[in-house]
């Protein structure tokens, strides 16, 4: 297995991307850390761990609250003896479909602020304890926007923030043995409905036939014509989190199928 005997926060757990990075940790040995705000879906998560035979405990805990971050981990590592892994996945908040020109100031900055500071507050609170150990990893998410994507309000400015803080913590964290990585995926369609849409996006009002007709325009925008799937994003965060990925630090990992080249 690729992170036996490893302990891995994941904050933001309970949402389609952390529950499945969770579950694959897990499967790969290791223990799993579950953070987020809403313990049903933290539960039920670490229910599916625990039935398959992993391990999992649960935090109920807001990423964007210092205090509690840094009390957590700490706790992580008096209890489990390391803290090796730290995957950020909370969301962001952001307003899509909207020209930069009619958005309001809230809602463009709402995601920059908001995704900076969550990573930040956990990463940092990582490093602390991984800088002491002379190892671990640092692992966080976007959709690699800052690449240039229209209509995308505050994402496209998020990413390229947190694509710059990736690469300044690699640098600073390198010389104690810690990694920092990221991951551009979009569009995965198991964490797309309708429903989902509007909330990011009012003005996508779709029917089930529009629903499944954008799916096949995001199918047809990739190098490989099909989207990646939860199970291979899962598996990519587990890679960088191994061994195997020693030698990766200070990048984002291309997981779009191609949506973009670099």
């Amino acid at each position: 297995m690729l992170l036996e005997n490893k302990n891995a926060i994941v904050y933001g757990a309970g949402g389609s991307i952390g529950g499945a990075v969770a579950r694959t940790l897990a499967e790969e040995g290791a223990t799993v850390f579950l953070a987020g705000r809403t313990r049903q879906t933290l539960e039920k998560v670490a229910g599916e761990i625990t039935a398959a035979g992993g391990r999992a405990r649960v935090a109920v805990l807001d990423a964007l609250d210092e205090q509690a971050v840094e009390t957590h981990a700490r706790a992580v590592v008096d209890d489990a003896g390391s803290l090796d892994v730290s995957f950020n996945l909370v969301t962001r908040g952001d307003a899509q479909g909207t020209p930069l020109v009619g958005m309001s100031t809230e809602d463009l900055l709402r995601p920059i602020v908001t995704g900076v500071t969550a990573n930040f507050v956990t990463a940092r609170a990582a490093a602390r304890h991984m800088t002491e150990q002379g190892s671990g990893v640092i692992l966080t998410l976007n959709s690699g926007s800052a690449k240039g994507s229209p209509m995308m309000g505050g994402t496209g400015p998020a990413d390229a923030a947190m694509d710059t803080l990736v690469r300044n913590l690699a640098i600073e964290l390198g010389p104690s043995g810690v990694r920092v990585v990221g991951i551009w995926t979009a569009g995965l369609a198991e964490t797309l409905s309708p429903e989902r849409l509007a909330e990011v996006n009012p003005g996508m009002v779709v029917d089930q036939a529009g629903f499944e007709d954008l799916l096949a325009h995001l199918n047809g925008m990739r190098m490989l014509r099909r989207s990646p799937t939860l199970a291979q994003i899962a598996g990519t965060a587990a890679f960088l989190a191994s061994e195997r990925a020693g030698a990766i630090t200070a990048t984002f990992v291309n997981a779009t199928a191609g949506i973009f080249a670099d």
